[in-house]
């Protein structure tokens, strides 16, 4: 798992609330376990004209020109943008798969479901809650800037942004701990692989 620490990224809006798993990664493409090769298929069906397909040659379909993550202005975002409770539905762990391989190492959003906040932390995509509020100031400067970057600062715990502005967010220490070291469950159970042995 890729290690965060400090990253400095440029953010893309997904303006709605409620955004759950099944349109993050819709089911047709949970048949691979690979972490892999998810990301061509990120809401897909907000994404493209047509209905995707496990296997189909993306490149070769009509991109929708009205959904933001197809906008000139947020190719190579790193930093999603959200709204309240992204990640509700089911618990596959495919979403942040889907997500990372997509480029985002962050999501900023005021809430997130418990088990896709869990899984986003297990593969090294860093879910950050803030105030509602907060959220919405952001959005405000994202959409009237473009080429909006924020700092995030995982040491730190904290969001900086162009203004000089810095705001402050929790993180399970634990969790903190692992994405710090890029340990996923794996890499924590074979940091005591000596005791194992013996």
């Amino acid at each position: 798992m890729k290690a965060f620490t400090r990253l400095d990224g440029l953010v893309a809006p997904m303006d709605r609330a409620n955004v759950d798993t099944d349109l993050i990664i819709p089911k047709q493409f949970l048949k691979s376990i690979r972490r892999s090769g998810f990301g061509p298929n990120l809401f897909d069906e907000l994404r493209y004209l047509d209905e995707g397909r496990p296997d189909m040659d993306n490149s070769q379909r009509p991109l929708n020109p009205d959904f933001p993550l197809n906008f000139p202005r947020y190719q190579g975002a790193n930093i999603l943008l959200a709204r309240e409770n992204f990640g509700c539905g089911s618990s596959r762990e495919h979403a942040p798969w889907a997500l990372d391989g997509f480029g985002f190492r962050a999501v900023i959003a005021p809430s997130f479901a418990d088990i896709f906040r869990s899984n986003c932390f297990k593969n090294g995509l860093l879910p950050i809650a803030l105030p509602a509020d907060t959220v919405e100031g952001l959005f405000a400067a994202m959409y009237a800037e473009e080429g909006y970057r924020l700092t995030i600062d995982l040491e730190q715990q904290v969001v900086s942004t162009p203004a000089g502005d810095t705001i402050g967010f929790e993180v399970d220490a634990f969790r903190r701990d692992c994405l710090l070291k890029g340990l996923d469950d794996i890499g924590i159970t074979l940091e005591s692989e000596g005791a194992i042995r013996a």
